[in-house]
């Protein structure tokens, strides 16, 4: 992708400066809040966006809850297993939707889907919540909040991304999951809200909190348009073509660019009919795909087990072990983490992912967490051994500055990495493939955690480092580098010649020319 001046001019009836060119179009560079359509479109994605809130208020819930003397003694204090239950249903919940939310986003549409899975996890918070609730139910309930979060978490990324003009794609993308921290935020400050009350009011509230932003979604989803993709894969064409023309040419049926997006959606959506199966076998098919699976794989895994989970779900232990204790020093502490966590993803996934690319925004990461979670370990050895204080404290730099280097990747890449290195008629199945690895990844480190800290304490940390040299090594010779191309046409990158793209090879030799010269200006400036 390639940046030429044009001087000014009107397109789009929005006044731009330059123009980006993907595969020999002249793409407007537009500023979203200037451009009629995109500020319609864009002002109702927080719609979507909270699906990503809602995921991460649930993942953080139950270790505020932990915190909590009444929630303890209404459910007689869990440890051990059973704790390990409690906190890993959830993603037992959102695996278990892995056969389902794939069919359920390319058969109903990414609305309906998102719907859908929002109402489920509605009827799971009242479960919770019902007068009486007992072991039993509650862990019912966070099944169910965890199944539904997963069928809506595999459409609505998509309908962002399918939905997205192509400059700000990216960005979109990327931006959508980093607001699991905005989730967690609101988790974490309405349990320190809550905590001091005696009853069982305590705990209450923060789970009925749950379906607040549920309610909102489900009020707001269906004044979105549905996929162009989809609508085209279900040969609904007239309807694709108006969300186009509407949205990304302000009404201008006869916009060149739009018309062009279209065609090449139609023609890669006829050729992978064409050439693609269906069944989940499609992955191990082609060698494009079998790397497509195993980048899935990985980032999964990697978003849950390079020593975050520890955090996430027992920082009530991790705290314990340097010397806080206090339910209301943990609940600051917490809050003040989830914060910083979401600004600095924020601030350099979103702001560095198109700058810098994927790929070096990986590496960041990787490298500086296991750099940093080497220095927590050896700090959590000397507070061990010998209750300094200052090893302490030192402890909790670490964590923040752990999520600090976390945020250019960690969360905000990993269902925007995994959804756009996917070709349409797989996409749904493979966001839903990575989704499940995950939450198949924090039961692992749901139940592996507290056994570990249990029994090793801080010499459990050294398992983590090893994974986080595991993780910098694969990200630096296998992952691919997707900044540039069009949605359609990355899969020239994993293909080659052999990719299922609307157009000819011209096409496809100018999609790897581009993609060139994106790494060679990255790498001049």
């Amino acid at each position: 992708m390639k940046t030429t001046d044009t001087g000014d001019s009107k397109i789009h009836g929005t006044s731009v400066h330059s123009t980006v060119v993907v595969a020999g179009l002249e793409v407007p560079v537009v500023t979203w809040y200037k451009h009629p359509g995109l500020r319609k479109l864009y002002l109702m994605m927080p719609i979507l966006m909270l699906c990503a809130t809602v995921n991460g208020y649930d993942g953080s819930l139950l270790n505020g809850l932990q915190t909590m003397t009444p929630w303890q003694d209404y459910f007689n204090n869990p440890s051990g297993s059973t704790l390990g239950l409690f906190t890993a249903i959830m993603n037992i919940g959102g695996f278990s939707a892995l056969f389902f939310s794939p069919y359920c986003a390319d058969y109903f549409g990414r609305r309906i889907a998102t719907a859908l899975g929002i109402g489920i996890m509605i009827i799971g918070v009242i479960i919770q919540v019902v007068p009486g609730v007992n072991r039993g139910q509650f862990v019912g309930g966070r099944f169910l909040v965890g199944f539904g979060s997963n069928i809506s978490i595999g459409a609505a990324p998509l309908l962002i991304m399918e939905l997205a003009y192509p400059q700000h794609r990216g960005k979109l993308t990327t931006l959508y999951n980093t607001l699991w921290y905005v989730g967690s935020i609101i988790a974490a400050w309405t349990v320190y809200g809550t905590i001091k009350y005696t009853g069982n009011v305590a705990w209450r509230v923060p789970v009925a909190v749950q379906a607040a932003m549920p309610v909102i979604q489900l009020c707001g989803i269906f004044f979105l348009p549905e996929s162009p993709r989809w609508l085209c894969s279900k040969d609904r064409n007239e309807e694709a073509l108006a969300v186009l023309i509407k949205y990304h040419a302000n009404g201008d049926e006869h916009d060149e660019f739009v018309r062009a997006e279209f065609a090449e959606i139609q023609e890669t959506l006829r050729l992978e009919r064409e050439f693609s199966k269906q069944g989940w076998d499609v992955f191990l098919r082609t060698p494009g795909n079998r790397k497509r699976l195993m980048l899935i794989i990985l980032t999964a895994f990697f978003s849950q087990c390079s020593g975050n989970g520890l955090v996430s779900y027992y920082l009530h232990d991790i705290l314990n072990s340097v010397g806080i204790t206090n339910s209301k020093d943990q609940s600051l502490f917490n809050g003040g983490l989830q914060i910083w966590s979401w600004l600095v993803s924020v601030c350099f996934s979103v702001v560095f992912v198109d700058r810098l690319g994927r790929r070096v925004c990986f590496l960041i990461a990787g490298v500086g967490m296991l750099i940093i979670f080497s220095v927590w370990t050896g700090c959590s050895a000397v507070y061990a051994n010998s209750g300094n204080n200052g090893a302490g404290s030192a402890v909790l730099a670490m964590i923040f500055l752990f999520y600090g280097v976390a945020g250019f990747a960690w969360p905000g890449l990993t269902v925007a990495y995994c959804s756009e290195i996917l070709p349409y008629n797989i996409r749904a199945k493979g966001l839903a493939l990575s989704l499940g690895i995950t939450a198949l990844s924090g039961v692992i480190n749901q139940y592996v955690n507290p056994i570990g800290l249990a029994h090793l304490a801080w010499k459990f940390y050294f398992v983590y480092i090893v994974i986080l040299v595991i993780e910098v090594l694969c990200i630096w010779f296998f992952f691919v580098e997707t900044s540039g191309p069009t949605l359609e046409e990355i899969a020239t990158l994993f293909d080659g010649n052999d990719a299922n793209v609307g157009g000819n090879e011209t096409l496809k030799h100018q999609v790897e020319v581009e993609h060139a010269e994106y790494h060679i200006g990255k790498e001049a400036a």
